[in-house]
Order: structure tokens, then sequence, then C-alpha cells
């Protein structure tokens, strides 16, 4: 089992709770299905926060986590947007 040495916490605040669990449940379902033994992710929410907190064994595994899992949100919220403009949960 690998040591996880780094870990960083990304924080996003949305306009409301609505907003903040659409995007948590959107990107939630893949916590433990991206493939790799050298990192692993929780996504919580609390209120209109959502937190994404990925550990890895080294700085490397950190940067492909962290950019896989902005990716995941910055996709979620493209799709929030389109689907239900900002104005409509708020």
């Amino acid at each position: 089992m690998a040591s996880f040495v780094h870990e960083t916490t990304l924080a996003f605040d949305y306009a409301s709770p609505e907003r903040a669990r659409i995007v948590e449940r959107s990107v939630r379902q893949e916590v433990g299905e991206i493939a790799g033994d050298r990192s692993t992710t929780t996504v919580s929410r609390t209120a209109a926060t959502v937190t994404v907190t990925v550990e890895a064994s080294d700085l490397v595994a950190l940067r492909a986590g962290l950019n896989t899992w902005l990716s995941l949100v910055d996709a979620a919220e493209r799709t929030l947007e389109r689907a239900v403009p900002g104005d409509r949960l708020t």
C-alpha cells in the first residue's frame, strides 16, 4: 500500500448549496474509479462549498491527480451552467 506524504485540498464555493450539491454529486462518483495506486482523493460538501482533497505518494502523482480533479470539477461546473443558468439556482 502506498504511503501518501503529499496532500492538497481544494475548496470550491458556489452561489447556493444546491449548486454545490450538483457539482459534488457529479464528481464524487469518480472517487475510486480513476486507476492508480500513487494517489487517492476524497470529495465532500458543506453547505455551498465542495472540497476535494488529493493525497499522493510523490509530487508527480499529486500534480496528475490535481489536474484530473480540476478538470472534472470544471466539466461539472460548465455542464451545470448550461443546464441551469446561475440565476436559477442561487
